[in-house]
Formats: structure tokens, C-alpha cells, sequence
């Protein structure tokens, strides 16, 4: 594992209390590492300051010396060096500490400006907090308890704005309650680097607006709603379904790409409502593709597998598990195993195991379309890099003429999605069994095991698989299920739990979201029961001791435990694999070396 670098650090006081931050660290975000909470709108960690709400005032100061000699000025009631400060409030966004930054954040007089910052938010403001969205989740909400009145002293008709508006096919603009943050402004000038979004008119009428002939439709377009502090953007998809109190929130990853951003699955009752991202500065900031947020939607599809198939008719575990462990074994000396870089890492160590008890030879589904240089990598598999770690791949899978064509750069990548927009279950081209199909011709395999890829779309044809016996292990229906001689239903990712390495080598873990449908099995209980059907030994199909066996029989994950991993993930040593032509190209925290590009 690789150890971070410390930062330089200085100390500043806040209310009385000294800490030591890193060097160019905020004002808030140094008063939230001691702990206090400096209330905001328009500030965001990840966005430039523009100052706008004037909500984090406070008062500053710094240590009074003499102008000639350099000498600490005293105070003769305190003893204590004299601190000068600042005769008027300053906006806490906008000022970085340096040493010695002394700050008051609970004087009277900043909560009088607050108050009276909350007061002018809240005139033209609708009283709909019942009906809104955001309600859970507003800022405005929770600052107001501390920082309103309680009443309102304007007296006036209330300016009244435009609700519903479409900003694009993902988001929904309720523009009363906008208190012109610009978050969302600046996300799409500075991030998507798509400048679609800005204010018209001035005062208490200024509109948020698309500008003329363009809509919010970038593969990122409800990052705005998440940075939204009020309820002025919401999702089209998520509005009115449910209040987020009753949701459950798990930590995952989002598995479209090798990035491997972080992520919030909100789940009740076993249905998936929606995903958020989940903050990671090293991974994905505070960000998450639209793309990304509708990967739970297959999960309750009507193609979904619920059955074990033998032979094409129903069966029971046991039957299934001996069957095709017999069918294997017949076909010894000529098994081929096609593991999934979208397996969790520790599938794929079983799936190795699997293989090497069987003596079959081992193969990776490539999957790589168009990145976006943001957070979609041009290798679409979030774990090939778990395979390369895992020993079940020594080699990355092969991309063909067909697949390589995907691999194109544009200065317009970033402002639509990968192939296609978000809400499409297009996927990208696989491939990488061309040496599988050969081998197959050859008569040279006679039994292929698929873990979860569809061996028609990466590449077999019909006549190929009607020449072997095929065991699949997967989740939806698809041509290799038809011609499948074994199929045992599978979880999906949100259905049980594991880890991902991505393209910084950095091990994440996923948990379980949502119960999986009556017939499917977790794929580590499969693999382990087949693993010992096919003669290769016990082996653990559970996390807690199933990690016990990777990190003593796999160097990199060694002294790892499932339960122990940080959420932010570890990064272990990529040396081995540094020659490697990984594929991604380059996105928000990760730019390869001359020498990995393909």
C-alpha cells in the first residue's frame, strides 16, 4: 500500500480552540475539522468562490504586533498577546487560514447577521416546505431554525416565479425557491465544462434560466440537484417518489467504468429509489454521472433469472451444482473459464480457483467505448484490474479492431454521455474471445464457464456455442442462457457485497443494498460450492472468511480484511502490472503514464 503525503500544517484558533490544518485549507472547511459548523449556501469545496449568500460570516482576526520591532503586542487584562480584529464580519468562503488566523463564528453580532441574511433569503420564498422535494435535505430548512425569525416582516406581495420548468430531460426547475446560489452555474461552466445555465433580469427577479437554444442535457446534469441547497432543482425521475427519511442509505461504487466512483444506493422495502454520489476527493469529488445513477433499474427487470435450468428445465442447487461439475469434469483438459471484469474481487479469486482446479485456460470480456476525461474511462469494466491482483488474468483481455474503433477523443465528449444518454441500457461493444473461438473451432474446448458475460455479445457466434457445453452463472436473459446446457441465477451488485479495484488501484468495497429475488444465489456461494464439487478443496464462500484466504494466499491483499477497509478505499502497489497498455485515458484524478496508453 501506498502512504499518503502529509501536508504541511499551521495552527489558527477558532472560538478559543487551536487546531492545526493544512496549509490553504478554507476557513470552513478548518472550522468543520474543529468541529463547527459555519453555516453556508453558495460555498461548495469543489466549486470557485463567488461569495454570493453572505451566510458564512464571521469575525477574524489575527495577532497584534508592534509595527517597528516585529514584538507581540500584550494585553495587560489577558496577559495574552492583543488579537486585532476585523471591525466588520467577513464571508468565511472566501478566506484561507494562515498562521495565527484567530475566528469568532458565535458573537451576537454574527448571529444578527445571519438572521438578517436568512430574512432577506426567505421574502419572496413560498411557505411549501410540506410539498417540496428537498424537504430532508434543505439547507435553507435547517439553517432557518437556528438563524429565522419565525415570522415574516414583509408585508409586500411576494414576486412570484415559474415552477416546473424543464431545464432538461433529468432535472426540474421550481425557480421561487432559487436563492441564486449559482452552484449550479458554475458546476456546468467549471466541471462539465458545458456553459449552459445562467441568471436574467436583476434583483428580486432574477430567473435561472438555460440560455437561448440549449438545455441541461450533459451526462451530468443532476450533480445540480445534489449541490442545489434548496429545493429549486430536483430529478424528474426521483420528484414526488419518496421522502428521503424513509430511505436506507448503503455505501457502493458505481460500475460503470474502471473509475470506480463512490456512491449512496437510497433503498426501502427492497426497491431502489436512487443513487447520489458519495464523496471521495481522491475518486470522484462530490460528483456522479447521470448514466451511472440509473444502473439499479435492470435489477427488477422482467428478463431477470429466477430459475436453475438444467437442460433447459427447472432444477433444484444440488442438481445443479453436481451437474455441472460433471459436465466439467468429463470435459477435463478441455474447459475454458470466462471470468467478468465487473466481478468483485473476490469472485474473481474464486473463479481463478475454479480454473485452476479444472486446468482450463482463463479469458476476460473486454469492454471500452468512449471516455468523457470526467468520471467514464474508456475501459468500461470497473475490476479488471481485481483480475490482474487476483491472479485470474495475467494479461489484459484483448481489444479487437472493432473494440479499439470506440477509443476516439473529442473536445465534445464531456457534455453527452458515453454512447448514448443516460436512461438508454445501450452498452458498450465487448470483446476479447477471439482466441476462445479459435479454440473452439480447433475442437480444442469442449466446456466453457461464463461468470455473468453474455459469450454471443463478446464475440461467439451461435455455431461456436452449439459445438460446447456451456455453464452460466449470471443475472438477466441473453443468447448464452438459451444456449446454455446449465444456468443457475446470480446477484446483481446492489444485491450483495464485495470489493472493486479501479484505475488508481485503489480497493473499494461495495455492501449490500437490497435482497436479491427468490432463486438467486450469491455468486460467492456458487463459486465456492463448484470450486469443490470440481475437486479444488474447501474454500470459504462468505466475505468475513473468504478474505481471511485472499490476503494469505494473494501478496497484495495481504493484512486486508473486508471489515477494515476504510471507506475511501486503499491503494496498493501497481508496480507489478506498471507496463501494462491499460486503456482509460485520462479522467478527473487519473492521468496515465506515456507508456500505459494503448
Amino acid at each position: 500500500m501506498i502512504s499518503p503525503v502529509k501536508p504541511d500544517l499551521i495552527v489558527v484558533n477558532i472560538d478559543g480552540r487551536e487546531i492545526a490544518v493544512p496549509k490553504g485549507t478554507n476557513v470552513i472547511e478548518a472550522a468543520r475539522q474543529a468541529g463547527v459548523d459555519i453555516p453556508y449556501y453558495c460555498y461548495h469545496p469543489k466549486l470557485t468562490i463567488v461569495g454570493n449568500c453572505r451566510m458564512c460570516l464571521i469575525e477574524m482576526g489575527m495577532p497584534a504586533v508592534d509595527p517597528a520591532t516585529k514584538a507581540p503586542i500584550m494585553d495587560p487584562a489577558t496577559g495574552k498577546q492583543k488579537i486585532n480584529w476585523i471591525p466588520r464580519p467577513q464571508i468565511g468562503c472566501a478566506t484561507n487560514a494562515s498562521p495565527g488566523l484567530h475566528i469568532r463564528t458565535q458573537t451576537p453580532q454574527i448571529k444578527d447577521c445571519r438572521e438578517g441574511v436568512m430574512e432577506f433569503l426567505l421574502i419572496n420564498h413560498p411557505l411549501d416546505c410540506p410539498i417540496c422535494d428537498q424537504a430532508g435535505e434543505c439547507k435553507l430548512q435547517e439553517q432557518s431554525t437556528g438563524y429565522g425569525r419565525g415570522y415574516s416582516r414583509y408585508i409586500e406581495q411576494k414576486n412570484v416565479k415559474p415552477k416546473r420548468t424543464q431545464l432538461g430531460p433529468r432535472v426540474t426547475l421550481d425557480d421561487e425557491r432559487c436563492i441564486l446560489c449559482s452552484r449550479c452555474i458554475r458546476f456546468c461552466k467549471e466541471i462539465v465544462k458545458d456553459d449552459v445555465l445562467g441568471f436574467t433580469d436583476r434583483g428580486s427577479y432574477s430567473t435561472l434560466t438555460a440560455y437561448p437554444g440549449k438545455s441541461l442535457s450533459n451526462n451530468y446534469s443532476l450533480n445540480t440537484v445534489d449541490i442545489c441547497p434548496v429545493g429549486a432543482l430536483t430529478s424528474t425521475d426521483f420528484r414526488f417518489k419518496m421522502r428521503v427519511w424513509f430511505l436506507k442509505q448503503t455505501a457502493s461504487i458505481d460500475t460503470e467504468s474502471s473509475v470506480g466512483a463512490n456512491t449512496v444506493v437510497w433503498s426501502r422495502e427492497g426497491i431502489i429509489y436512487r443513487i447520489t454520489p458519495r464523496r471521495n476527493d481522491e475518486v470522484n469529488d462530490t460528483w456522479l454521472s447521470d448514466s451511472a445513477r440509473d444502473l439499479h433499474k435492470p435489477v427488477r427487470r422482467a428478463d431477470r433469472l429466477t430459475a436453475i435450468k438444467v437442460n433447459g428445465a427447472d432444477s433444484a442447487p444440488d442438481i445443479a451444482i453436481n451437474a455441472a461439475a460433471g459436465l466439467l469434469k468429463s470435459a477435463a483438459g478441455a474447459v475454458a473459464v470466462v471470468g467478468s471484469g465487473r466481478s468483485s474481487v473476490e469472485e474473481q479469486f474464486l473463479t481463478r480457483k475454479l480454473a485452476a482446479a479444472l486446468g482450463a485456460s482463463t479469458q476476460l470480456v473486454a469492454r471500452v467505448g468512449e471516455g468523457d476525461k470526467i468520471l467514464i474511462s474508456s475501459d468500461r469494466n470497473p475490476n479488471v484490474r481485481g483480475a490482474l491482483v487476483t491472479g485470474l488474468i495475467s494479461e489484459l483481455p484483448a481489444v479487437g479492431p472493432a473494440l479499439r474503433a470506440g477509443l476516439r477523443s473529442s473536445p465534445g465528449m464531456a457534455v453527452t454521455a458515453p454512447q448514448t444518454q443516460a436512461g438508454s441500457e445501450s452498452q458498450p461493444p465487448l470483446g476479447g474471445l477471439e482466441k476462445l473461438g479459435a479454440a473452439i473451432d480447433a475442437g480444442k474446448v469442449r466446456a466453457v464457464v461464463s461468470v455473468g458475460e453474455d459469450l454471443v455479445a463478446a464475440g461467439l457466434t451461435a455455431a461456436q456455442l452449439a459445438k460446447i457445453s456451456v455453464v452460466y452463472l449470471g443475472t438477466h436473459a441473453n443468447a448464452t442462457v438459451t444456449a446454455a446446457r446449465i444456468v443457475i441465477p446470480a446477484l446483481t451488485v446492489f444485491e450483495k457485497s464485495g470489493c472493486f479495484i479501479n484505475q488508481q488501484f485503489r480497493l473499494q468495497k461495495f455492501c449490500k443494498c437490497v435482497p436479491g429475488p427468490a432463486g438467486a444465489t450469491d455468486d460467492l456461494v456458487v463459486l465456492a460450492r463448484l470450486v469443490a464439487a470440481v475437486g479444488g478443496g474447501a474454500v470459504p464462500g462468505e466475505l468475513p472468511a473468504l478474505w481471511t484466504t485472499l490476503a494469505a494466499e494473494v501478496p497484495a491483499l495481504a493484512a486486508i480484511t473486508f471489515s477494515n477497509l476504510p471507506e475511501t478505499g486503499l491503494v496498493l502497489d501497481a508496480t507489478p502490472f506498471a507496463a501494462l497498455p491499460f486503456p482509460e485515458g485520462e479522467t478527473l484524478h487519473h492521468k496515465p503514464a506515456p507508456t500505459a496508453r494503448a
